[in-house]
């Protein structure tokens, strides 16, 4: 709708600015030296080492590359096969919307059974004692995802205890969507299922370089789960991708070895964030807390269903936003707008001039 109304697009979630000149040369360097065939199947193994050398870093937590490590076209790839491969029919798994629209088909795909459950704005928190009262003796995985996309909201170090606690009372497997572990901002932290050794070997955390990159489209993500876990994984991956192309993921490992920029990130997108904001100064919107993620949600004060809001906006005034409720499996309308700040400040400028005369 964005397309056909030429509206500025700030609702699919994809950054409108260059990838590093460095990165894409070192693409066209393995292509010309002919790197050009299947990777492994698991992945080219110097970046599986880069990656669990980041992982060690980071969260204070030896992984290994061969056994844990598993390189995939993209984070959602990763999330699928993880489903497919853990998930039997007739097992159910709690998620919580509003959540990514992969979740629940994926679920269903593989023959289980979503339960959905609510969060609640502004704080988008979950209610441990309702997940406790929903687990079930069918109950086979819980889906989490922080940052969290669509409400930007983060879980919280008691979070991670109360899901290591449920995943260890219950026998759960965590399916752990970290695609913007980078993108923090404030006083936040990114808690890792990676972080907490018990419920780590119970998990599967998924990642992606796109995100961290700025390259959704190149779809390259990774899964980080133990040896029992990932050999399970990598069955089903080995008949949805197979491989992921060869010299990308050469570039990846070379560039992560020289460079730092995915720690900087957090700073980037918080000066991304707090410019939206800024623009949006003395309109009719009004900001909930943004902790992660470049997605930005506001309120508004209209009759209209936030369909018919973002409809609305797209068609007339020509800026594109998302409905929440498109992320609700029962789509709960709480007038929620999801914007993606992930855009050029001329851009986001441009937009902000059209959203403050609403």
């Amino acid at each position: 709708m964005a397309a056909e109304h030429d509206a500025i697009n700030l609702s699919q979630g994809f950054p409108d600015f260059a990838v590093s000149q460095t990165l894409v040369e070192l693409i066209h360097k393995y292509m010309l030296e002919g790197h050009n065939q299947y990777a492994p199947m698991p992945g080219v193994m110097a970046l599986r080492k880069v990656i669990a050398d980041v992982v060690h870093k980071t969260f204070a937590r030896k992984t290994d590359p061969e056994t844990e490590v598993t390189i995939t076209s993209g984070a959602t790839e990763a999330l699928f096969a993880s489903i497919a491969a853990l998930v039997n029919p007739g097992d159910e798994v709690i998620l919580f919307d509003p959540s990514y629209d992969s979740y629940d088909p994926s679920i269903r795909l593989s023959g289980g059974i979503p339960v959905h459950i609510n969060l609640k704005p502004p704080q988008f928190s979950i209610d441990w004692q309702e997940v406790r009262e929903r687990i079930t003796s069918r109950t086979r995985m819980i889906m989490v995802n922080t940052p969290h996309n669509p409400t930007g909201s983060v879980l919280h170090e008691t979070d991670l205890k109360e899901l290591e606690k449920l995943a260890i009372d219950y026998g759960l497997i965590v399916l752990s969507d970290e695609v913007y572990e980078r993108i923090v901002f404030d006083t936040a932290i990114h808690h890792s299922v990676l972080r907490y050794p018990a419920l780590k070997a119970q998990s599967v955390a998924v990642f992606s370089f796109g995100k961290t990159f700025h390259a959704t489209g190149w779809k390259v993500g990774y899964a980080v789960a133990s040896e029992e876990l990932t050999n399970e994984i990598r069955k089903a991956h080995q008949f949805i991708t197979f491989s992921v192309n060869t010299p990308v993921q050469l570039a990846l490992a070379e560039y992560m070895t020289n460079s730092d920029h995915y720690q900087e990130l957090g700073k980037f997108y918080k000066q991304k964030r707090d410019f939206f904001l800024d623009q949006l100064k003395g309109s009719s919107f009004q900001p909930l807390p943004c902790l992660g993620s470049y997605f930005q949600l506001f309120t508004y004060q209209s009759t209209k269903s936030d369909v018919e809001m973002a409809e609305w906006m797209t068609k007339v005034h020509k800026v594109a936003p998302i409905p929440v409720s498109a992320f609700y499996k029962d789509k709960t309308d709480n007038h929620l707008l999801r914007f993606c700040f992930a855009k050029g400040e001329e851009t986001l400028r441009k937009a902000g001039e059209i959203l403050k005369r609403l």
